[in-house]
């Protein structure tokens, strides 16, 4: 009965009549709905904007891959070449021997960092020359726009050729297309080699910076030749200057991606993989990165978030609604005799109690509205200003307006059922009295 009640076209009316009557405060009792549902979807859309694209730079990285690197350690072995002493650490032929008995482990990518210095004209640009081994672009989350890949013939033959990133392209050849064109290659040990270029990488964001995705490396500003062409022309010695110093290396492989099968071998092959690598090791020169890992704990931490924003953000719906209920309280009390004259000529206590619910019911779905076009805005405004990235997610929306409403009768409904059960003789008898 009270359902059909609050259906009815002529209480909707009277109550828009009565909210018209009182604009202000009706603005200002719905003012915590509407900031409430806006605080919920702004935050909601930061947060699962944020969340977004660092699952996406973690899924960029492989679910099935393990990432070796190789790092200095803080005492590396120094080996003298002449009157050079040269500093000898890291992922070595020897452990990619080892790891590919491993089982589980389908493939093997060997990378090697071989040169900083790119030169086009009298453009130049500081990236990173990478050797690769040809499986590169089937084990790593990398995309070929334009061209091909790097292939097995191209490994055969050492052939002077290679795939660069979108940040290469853009900054050495602003007006020109890349493809065919030749790029050189700078360094102190070997000097300056030609490459052809034959692919160009798409352009990667994660995590609001261009493309932090493998292993931490701008990948935008890689450049990539096959693994044999950087054992012939620059072998495993690398010399970079600063000033007057300068400084040689010897690192057989930079980075290694152990890619496994299936998933599930993924978290007990790496715990093996560092046990391997750990055995008869004298310095920890080297980091194992797992992505599958990383993305659990990303979702678990989003998860989290999510729990924690809704939170704080349904307080602010919370304190919303208790200010509906004491405006609405306020109401009772003001129009005391109106209900008093209503329950003489015979109304109903379910007629009064949705006469006053339909009023809390439409303050809070219009401020719920309000608030959602509101929470957009403001999420539209953090993408522009702050240029972070925000995904509005639906569920968000209707669970917020959903809440709004909810709120409207949980906090409308004492109100309601107190100016119902108002005696109508002790009301009239009490408005008299006031008068």
């Amino acid at each position: 009965m009270l359902l059909r009640t609050l259906l009815s076209r002529e209480l909707f009316g009277l109550g828009l009549r009565d909210l018209r009557a009182h604009k202000l405060r009706s603005l200002l009792t719905a003012l915590g709905v509407i900031f409430g549902v806006a605080a919920v979807i702004c935050m909601l859309s930061i947060g699962e904007g944020a969340s977004a694209e660092q699952l996406q730079q973690i899924q960029l990285l492989g679910s099935q891959n393990i990432i070796l690197r190789s790092v200095e350690p803080p005492k590396s072995q120094e080996v003298s070449q002449g009157q050079e002493a040269i500093k000898k650490y890291g992922l070595t032929e020897d452990d990619v021997d080892r790891l590919s008995g491993l089982p589980h482990v389908a493939e093997i990518v060997q990378m090697r960092d071989v040169a900083n210095n790119l030169v086009h004209g009298s453009r130049q640009f500081d990236g990173a020359v990478l050797g690769i081994t040809d499986n590169f672009f089937d084990v790593v989350n990398v995309q070929v726009s334009r061209g091909r890949p790097l292939v097995s013939a191209d490994e055969e033959r050492r052939s002077k050729v290679c795939v660069i990133g979108h940040e290469v392209a853009r900054t050495l050849f602003p007006n020109d297309e890349p493809l065919n064109r030749t790029l050189t290659v700078r360094s102190y040990s070997s000097g300056s080699i030609p490459y052809t270029i034959v692919g160009i990488l798409g352009e990667v964001l994660t995590a609001g910076n261009p493309a932090k995705g493998l292993a931490a490396r701008n990948i935008n500003r890689d450049v990539y030749i096959p693994l044999s062409s950087a054992d012939l022309r620059y072998g495993s010695i690398k010399v970079t200057r600063s000033g007057l110093n300068r400084e040689a290396k010897e690192v057989q492989y930079s980075d290694i991606y152990v890619h496994v099968e299936p998933q599930e071998k993924v978290l007990p092959v790496s715990r093996l993989v560092s046990r391997v690598l750990d055995y008869q090791r004298k310095d920890q020169d080297f980091t194992v990165t797992v992505p599958l890992e990383l993305l659990q704990q990303a979702e678990q931490a989003k998860r989290t978030w999510q729990i924690v924003l809704g939170s704080i953000a349904g307080i602010s719906l919370l304190v919303g609604g208790i200010g509906i209920m004491n405006i609405m309280l306020a109401s009772v009390t003001e129009r005391t005799r109106e209900i008093g004259i209503r329950r003489a000529l015979g109304a109903k206590r379910y007629h009064i109690t949705a006469q006053f619910l339909i009023q809390t019911l439409i303050l809070s779905i219009l401020g719920g509205v309000i608030g959602i076009a509101l929470g957009i805005g403001l999420a539209r405004i953090v993408t522009w200003y702050a240029e972070w990235q925000t995904i509005i997610p639906v569920w968000g929306v209707i669970l917020s307006f959903g809440v709004s409403a909810l709120v409207g009768i949980v906090f409308g409904l004492y109100p309601a059922r107190a100016a119902a059960y108002l005696d109508p003789i002790e009301a009239l008898n009490s408005t008299t009295r006031n008068a």
